[in-house]
């Protein structure tokens, strides 16, 4: 996997230390946690994103949704000059992140204990050249959290399984209340046994919208398409 995705000398021992700090630890956010399962069903799929140009590149990215640290953690091993926020309501949740990051010397990471919208109406506006996330919620609730964290020309990067035409029109149709286009969506093969996978990748095509971010909780209760 390392040689796959370019990773630097080291990387597979840490690689290896960040699974076996899951698996130790005692009440994971995740039901994946056996390293036989997790090095496919967590590492591999994030490191799939890698495939995206403008990740690679990216300066700063913020996770939304962060969970058990996927696929930011994964992201800030293989990204070292990059700067990940893991952004997680639930504090308990980015207490893990930063141990599993403390076990696996990653140190470009960060937890923040914040919802999309409240990052986004401080210190996150319009700071990020990236925003990914991985089973959070629709493409349309995606694409109005990252708008307003995303630099113009930023993009968004979803994780998603099968293709919905009536979630992608969604997005077409909120595009002048988010500035978010789609401008590719990818298959991706992660490991041997996935299906169905596809990478999502919006682009911010304009400035912020006014009105956004909307309140905690209002994107997922009145969606903006």
């Amino acid at each position: 996997m390392a040689e796959r995705h370019g990773l630097a000398i080291g990387s597979v021992e840490r690689l290896t230390a960040l699974l076996g700090a899951l698996e130790a630890e005692p009440h994971p956010p995740t039901t994946i946690c056996d390293p036989a399962r997790a090095v496919d069903e967590h590492l591999a799929d994030s490191l799939s994103g890698l495939r995206v140009a403008g990740l690679r590149r990216a300066g700063r990215i913020a996770d939304l949704g962060a969970g058990a640290g996927f696929p930011g953690l994964a992201l800030a091993l293989a990204l070292p000059a990059a700067s990940v926020d893991l952004v997680e309501a639930t504090t308990r949740k980015g207490e893990v992140m930063e141990r599993l990051a403390a076990a696996a010397e990653i140190h470009n990471t960060r937890a923040l204990s914040l919802r999309a919208e409240e990052l986004a109406a401080f210190e996150g506006r319009e700071a990020y050249d990236v925003v990914t996330a991985r089973a959070l919620g629709p493409l349309v609730v995606l694409a109005e959290y990252a708008s307003p964290l995303l630099r113009e020309g930023g993009v968004l990067v979803a994780w998603k399984g099968a293709r919905d035409p009536a979630e992608e029109s969604a997005v077409t149709r909120s595009r002048a209340r988010t500035a978010m286009e789609t401008v590719e969506v990818l298959d991706a093969h992660p490991y041997p046994a996935a299906r169905s996978r596809h990478l999502h990748v919006l682009a911010k095509a304009g400035p912020t919208p006014r009105g956004l971010p909307r309140r905690p909780g209002m994107a997922r209760k009145r969606p903006l398409a």
